[in-house]
């Protein structure tokens, strides 16, 4: 211990005596670190550790793989019924309402579940109870209402007398019969809801019909349960796929056959986009670690070498090669802990920020982050600055075991005995391709970047605000939403300073849950299965002035009317991408007709440039705009 006390005290003089060099060395490892602990952090959030929920290894998402995840209600009770694999399947879709307590009305997001939800994953209730399938008898037949324990906590601060109580979600009475433990929040990582609903009461705050319609293929977002015993995840997916294909000869023009997968649950829909994504950025931050690692190296080597002559003398007098390195080795120790202490302080401040990131305003979005409560992200962040340590500080090793005391003072103040290759030669050369390398690869993602923020849209950004309504949360539906919705754009026309008012559902991209899609089907087609479907384009229900309000440059044709309502021929403006597809060019497509699902003819009367609908890294993809007077149920 006296002599490590010793090798302390002298390598903090020996760093106190160059800070120059001492604070180089330690911001770049604190940068290397921090960014290797940031990115370990969303690692083990999203793809290490399981959901927290009682036996994770077994509990496996399903889905038929077209619309990633989407099934219909009627779909999902088959599967359940029918297989042969799972104890049970459970499955949730998302709910957005107006919840009112009485006092006060406020925007909250959760789940719709099935009524053996809690039950499948073996979740116990914090507070009073969670509903069951007992609870289901028919359509908006449970109104009942479990909270997740962070709304609990911040929306009715705390109170155990909240069970019970009823409160208005889109104007229908819902009671409260529980609140979901601390540790549980949903089963979509990065999606943490407000509260649970059975799903049979959907029709209440969305005032669609999910239960009955088998081609409703957005009535369920995902399907998940756990293995029996026995059953491998190959003999899972066969059993779905047998399903599948009776479901295929049954109801053959709401089901088209598709291959079935698994998929770790809570990440079913996004678990190879994820793995791919977080496999990109481990790999440039290990890059980053490994080009810290060879600068240090040719910092502590240098410093080495102008430190030659006090080697030199301290052999002369009688210290051991041993005893150098060893102070060597305390020196980049040392370095490496306050890198490493430094780095993990940032990391921790921004995996934080990240926590509490919401990319998408009024959505449950965020990264599952907790650093506080991860002692991974600290044992990960002292490895990495062990090891940093030990192989920058075996750099100048060979330097002190080949060093010759007498040719060192003989050389003079230069300390040169030599030019050769040297460790540093080799290493500036590692670190001048990894930099080289890191760069490339930075300047790739820059202009990918910079082309998708200028990129074609479909739509103008610029001038442009969004509203976002939903007119359900209010108790309207039906013939009333039509109404209101033009009440609205009138109101907002009234504006000074608005020159244009357009109303589209779910659009532009980068709306949480934007876009919707449909089968379509050529006009000769008699066949009208999904498999038979021509294309399977975006749909959005427009008012008469959108396109002229958004920017959207209008190729052939014409826009919509005040006209275009329910009694009136039903017709859409698409884009050029499908009219491409469906019609061969813009010019062919202009007053021809295709089929929708239900047989229904639609005339097109106008075309319109392509855009990006779901993401601005998309393919492009075909869309089509109805009017939104023949869509009583269309959001704003």
């Amino acid at each position: 211990m006296t002599t490590l006390l010793q090798d302390l005290r002298f390598a903090l003089r020996q760093l106190r005596k160059s800070p120059g060099f001492t604070i180089a060395a330690v911001l770049t490892l604190a940068l290397a670190i921090g960014a290797n602990a940031v990115v370990f952090g969303v690692m083990d959030a999203l793809i290490l550790r399981p959901l927290n929920v009682p036996q994770p290894e077994s509990l496996w998402g399903t889905e038929y793989g077209l619309d990633p995840g989407f099934q219909s209600y009627p779909n999902y009770v088959d599967l359940r019924d029918r297989n042969r694999s799972f104890d049970d399947l459970a499955a949730f879709n998302f709910a957005f309402v107006g919840l009112d307590t009485g006092k006060d009305a406020s925007r909250a997001s959760g789940y719709a579940t099935t009524g053996n939800y809690f039950d499948v994953l073996k979740v116990h209730p914090y507070l009073g109870r969670f509903f069951q399938s007992s609870d289901e008898r028919g359509p908006n037949s449970a109104p009942y209402l479990v909270l997740s324990y962070a709304y609990w906590h911040s929306r009715f601060q705390d109170d155990r007398g909240v069970v019970g109580r009823t409160v208005q979600l889109n104007k229908h009475p819902f009671t409260i019969i529980g609140v979901a433990p601390p540790e549980f929040r949903g089963t979509l990582l990065f999606v943490s809801p407000d509260f649970f609903m059975p799903i049979v009461n959907q029709e209440q705050v969305d005032g669609g019909n999910l239960l009955s319609a088998r081609g409703n293929i957005h009535g369920i977002f995902e399907t998940m349960g756990h293995l029996k015993r026995g059953v491998t995840p190959a003999q899972a997916v066969a059993d779905l796929n047998a399903v599948g294909a009776y479901l295929g000869k049954t109801y053959p023009k709401e089901f088209g056959q598709k291959n079935s997968t698994l998929g770790r649950a809570g990440l079913t829909s996004f678990d190879r986009a994820v793995r791919e994504f977080m496999a990109g950025l481990m790999l440039l931050a290990g890059l980053i670690l490994l080009a810290a690692c060879a600068n240090l190296g040719s910092l502590f080597a240098a410093r080495a070498a102008d430190r030659s002559r006090e080697v030199a003398l301290r052999l002369a007098l009688g210290s051991s090669r041993k005893r150098i390195l060893r102070g060597l080795f305390t020196e980049a120790l040392l370095i490496s802990l306050v890198g490493g202490a430094v780095g993990l302080w940032g990391s921790v401040v921004l995996l934080h920020q990240l926590s509490m990131w919401q990319p998408f305003p009024g959505a449950p979005i965020h990264a599952p982050i907790s650093p506080d409560a991860n002692a991974k992200i600290y044992v990960v962040a002292l490895v990495l600055a062990l090891v940093s340590g030990v192989l920058f500080g075996i750099v100048p090793v060979r330097q002190v075991l080949r060093a010759n005391p007498y040719e060192i003072v003989k050389a003079g103040s230069s300390g040169r005995v030599g030019r050769r290759m040297t460790v540093r030669d080799v290493l500036l050369v590692v670190q001048i391709a990894i930099c080289g390398l890191l760069v490339t690869s930075s300047m790739v993602a820059v202009r990918g970047l910079l082309r998708s923020l200028h990129g074609n849209f479909g739509f103008e950004p610029r001038n442009t605000m969004l509203v976002g309504t939903n007119l359900t949360m209010a108790g309207y539906s039906g013939d009333r939403v039509p109404v209101m919705q033009k009440r609205m754009i009138n109101a907002i026309e009234m504006i000074p300073g608005v020159e244009r008012v357009g109303l589209v559902n779910n659009y532009p991209p980068l709306v949480y849950a934007a876009g919707s899609r449909a089968n379509v089907f050529n006009e000769e087609t008699r066949d009208l299965r999904p498999s038979s479907a021509a294309a399977m384009p975006f749909r959005y229900d427009v008012s008469p002035e959108y396109f002229h309000a958004a920017g959207t440059t209008l190729l052939a044709g014409r826009g919509f009317s005040w006209h275009d309502d329910k009694d009136a021929p039903a017709v859409a403006v698409v884009n050029r991408e499908f009219a491409g597809k469906i019609f061969g060019s813009v010019t062919n497509a202009v007053g021809r007709y295709y089929k929708m699902q239900d047989g229904t003819r639609v005339q097109v009367v106008g075309v319109v440039e392509d855009g990006k609908y779901l993401s601005l890294t998309e393919n492009q993809e075909p869309a089509m705009f109805l009017p939104f007077l023949r869509s009583p149920s269309s959001q704003s």
